[in-house]
C-alpha cells in the first residue's frame, strides 16, 4: 500500500495523517468543514507534508486511496452517508476502515450497499502517531481477509494492532476505560475523593504499572512466586466485595458540572499545549524504554 485516504481531519485525522507521511506513504485528506486544509497544514508542523494531498470530495479520496482510514463524526447517519460515497469510489479491494470509538462495523457497513464485506474497524487511541493500539473490529458481513489485511497494514507502520473475535460496542480498551470512568464519577459524586486526588491516584500508581503491562501480567507479578494463581485464591473474594460496592452512576448536568470544574481547578494555570506537549514528551520516551526491553511482551 502507497496510498492513503484520511477522511475527516480533526484531531484523529490529522494525528492519522501524521503517521502515514512520517512512514514515507502518500497521502490524500479531506475534510468537508470551512478552513479544514488550513488546520490540517497547522496540525501538521514539523511532519514532512510532500506526500500531502488535500481534496474536497470523498469521492476523489477514496478512488486514489489502496486504504481509507475514515475519522467522521460519532454518528450512524453521518457514517452511512460517507460510507455510501467512499464504497462507491474506492477499488473493490481497498479495505475501508472506521476510527469509530464505539459504534459496530455492522452498523457502519449498512452505508455501503455495493462491498459491504470490505469494512471494519480499525480504531485507534489518542494520538495515533504516538500510542501503539489499533483494535481491529470485524463486523457481521466483514471478509475475514479484510481483517487479515488491516492488522498487516497497521502492523507495518509499527502499530500493535489486537484482533477482536466479534464486535462490541466500544470494543475492548473503551469499555475498560468506561469501567474505571463509572467508579471514579461515583467516587467524585459521593464525595469520596476530587478530580485531582483520582488522576493522582491513577498517573502515580497503577497507571504507571498499566503503561508498562496489561492488567492480567501485572496481577500475575503481584502474586510472587504463586503468580496469579496465588493474587486470585487469595484476593479474589474481596475484589468481589468491592465489585459489589462499585457505584453506579449517571452523568447528571450536576455531576458533569462538578467533573468539568473538577479539571479546571486540576488545571489551573496550566497551558493546555503545554500539557499535551510534556504528555507527548514523556509517551516518547515510555514508548523509547519499553522498545529497548526485549522481555517486555
Amino acid at each position: 500500500m502507497s496510498t492513503v485516504a484520511v477522511v475527516g481531519t480533526g484531531v484523529i485525522g490529522a494525528s492519522w495523517a501524521a503517521l502515514f507521511l512520517t512512514r514515507g506513504l502518500d497521502v490524500v485528506a479531506t475534510d468537508p468543514a470551512p478552513g479544514a486544509e488550513e488546520r490540517l497544514r497547522s496540525a501538521l508542523e514539523g511532519t514532512p507534508t510532500d506526500r500531502l494531498r488535500f481534496v474536497a470530495d470523498a469521492g476523489e479520496a477514496a478512488a486514489a486511496a489502496d486504504f481509507v482510514q475514515e475519522n467522521g463524526p460519532e454518528r450512524e447517519d453521518v457514517k452511512h452517508a460517507l460510507f455510501a460515497v467512499l464504497d462507491e469510489a474506492a477499488r473493490p479491494d481497498v479495505v475501508l476502515a472506521s476510527s469509530s470509538s464505539g459504534l459496530l462495523p455492522s452498523a457502519i457497513a449498512r452505508g455501503c450497499p455495493h462491498h459491504p464485506e470490505r469494512v471494519v474497524v480499525g480504531h485507534p487511541f489518542n494520538p495515533p502517531h504516538l500510542i501503539p493500539l489499533v483494535e481491529v473490529v470485524p463486523g457481521r458481513d466483514t471478509a475475514p481477509e479484510v481483517v487479515d489485511r488491516a492488522v498487516a497494514f497497521y502492523t507495518s507502520l509499527g502499530k500493535r494492532p489486537i484482533r477482536l473475535a466479534r464486535e462490541v460496542p466500544g470494543h475492548v480498551a473503551n469499555r475498560l476505560q468506561a469501567a474505571l470512568w463509572q467508579e471514579a464519577y461515583s467516587l467524585v459524586e459521593r464525595g469520596i475523593a476530587t478530580v485531582a486526588d483520582i488522576d493522582t491516584a491513577i498517573a502515580n500508581g497503577p497507571g504507571l504499572r498499566w503503561a508498562v503491562l496489561g492488567p492480567f501480567a501485572n496481577q500475575h507479578l503481584s502474586g510472587g512466586a504463586g503468580g496469579l494463581a496465588h493474587v486470585l485464591a487469595h484476593l479474589g473474594p474481596p475484589t468481589e466485595e468491592w465489585w459489589r460496592d462499585l457505584g453506579r452512576v449517571h452523568l447528571t448536568p450536576k455531576l458533569a458540572e462538578t467533573l468539568v470544574a473538577g479539571v479546571d481547578a486540576e488545571l489551573a494555570g496550566t497551558d493546555d499545549r503545554a500539557l499535551v506537549t510534556a504528555r507527548d514528551t514523556v509517551l516518547n520516551a515510555l514508548l523509547a524504554a519499553k522498545a529497548a526491553q526485549p522481555d517486555l511482551p
